[in-house]
C-alpha cells in the first residue's frame, strides 16, 4: 500500500547554468507542490501505515527551510532545477522515512518532476 500527503511552499529562485538570455536565469518564484509517497503496509493495531501527523511532523523542518526563501542560497541548492530539489527531498526524507518510494515535485500546475530515487 502506498500512501501520500502533499505540501506547498513558495521560493525564489534562478538557475546559473541556462543558456545566456533564457528567462529561468533571472529570479522568479514559484508555489512549489510537493507529494511525498510512502509505501508499507497498514499496521494492524492502528490500520495506518504510517500516522499523516507524523509525516507531517517529519517533512514540515524542510518545508520551512525552503519557504519564503531564494532556493540558491540553501546548501546543495546552488542550482535549483526541479530535478535537484527533488534529489534534495529524497536524500533528507529517505534516513527519516524509510518507506519512501517516490516525491512529484511541481513547480507550476503543468511542469514537475517524479523521483523514485
Amino acid at each position: 500500500m502506498i500512501i501520500y500527503k502533499t505540501f506547498s511552499f513558495d521560493s525564489a529562485h534562478y538557475l546559473p547554468r541556462v543558456p545566456e538570455g533564457h528567462k529561468c536565469g533571472g529570479m522568479h518564484g514559484h508555489t512549489y507542490t510537493l507529494k511525498v509517497f510512502i509505501s508499507g503496509d497498514p499496521e494492524a493495531h492502528s490500520g495506518w501505515v504510517i500516522d499523516y501527523t507524523a509525516l507531517k511532523k517529519g517533512i514540515s523542518p524542510l518545508i520551512e527551510m525552503l519557504d519564503h526563501k531564494i532556493l540558491n542560497d540553501v546548501p546543495g541548492l546552488e542550482n535549483p532545477t526541479s530535478e535537484q530539489l527533488s534529489i534534495w527531498f529524497w536524500d533528507k526524507i529517505k534516513p527519516v522515512f524509510p518507506g519512501l518510494v517516490r516525491i512529484e515535485l511541481n513547480e507550476t500546475p503543468s511542469s514537475g518532476v517524479i523521483y523514485e530515487g
